[in-house]
């Protein structure tokens, strides 16, 4: 069986798994025990992440085996890609884009636009609550950072995109993965 075909399916297995979940276990978390934490192991972490729950815990050295290095130091130590990183700037097919590590939906294809900034723009999100915004001061400005609802970084968001909503979700690629719609 075809990688690609096997993973684009596991993702969106997971991506299932995570709405149905959180829907069905809404305010639900179980508290893990700093113990329980520390010994966390990468499937136990895979379980919560398909699971949607408790992702907040998952230990950054466990993060690290998951991730690729780019995508931790993008996602946990809030790094920038270089521009024009993506290698299909407009993807032709319709699907949700999931972050990369905690697999949390949070931008369609239908909001996404070529801005000319050389990183994926998007002038909406999925839905607002699988996003946190928080003021960034770095490098001397301040910006708007976006984060997903487990504190991944993914970007930053600016007031200067197109119309309904003028805004312009400038997000690093390999902080997301696509997950097509079926047909």
């Amino acid at each position: 069986m075809n990688k690609l075909f096997t993973r684009s399916c596991l993702l969106g297995i997971a991506v299932t798994l995570v709405a149905a979940c959180s829907d069905a276990d809404a305010g639900k978390k179980t508290a893990l025990s700093p113990e329980a934490r520390n010994d966390m192991t990468v499937g136990e972490a895979r379980v919560l992440i398909a699971k949607g729950e408790q992702l907040d815990s998952i230990p950054k050295a466990v993060w690290k085996q998951i991730l690729t290095p780019k995508q931790y130091d993008i996602l946990w130590q809030k790094g920038t890609e270089p521009r024009h990183t993506e290698a299909k700037p407009q993807q032709k097919r319709k699907g949700v884009y999931v972050t990369a590590g905690c697999k949390i939906p949070v931008f369609s294809t239908e909001h996404k636009y070529e801005s000319g900034s050389g990183w994926p723009s998007f002038w909406e999100t999925v839905d607002e609550k699988n996003i946190q915004l928080k003021t960034d001061r770095s490098w001397g400005m301040k910006r708007t950072e976006v984060l997903s609802a487990c504190g991944e970084h993914l970007g930053h968001v600016f007031h200067d995109g197109p119309e309904p909503t003028g805004l312009r979700y400038c997000i690093n690629s390999i902080a997301l993965e696509f997950v097509p719609d079926e047909q």
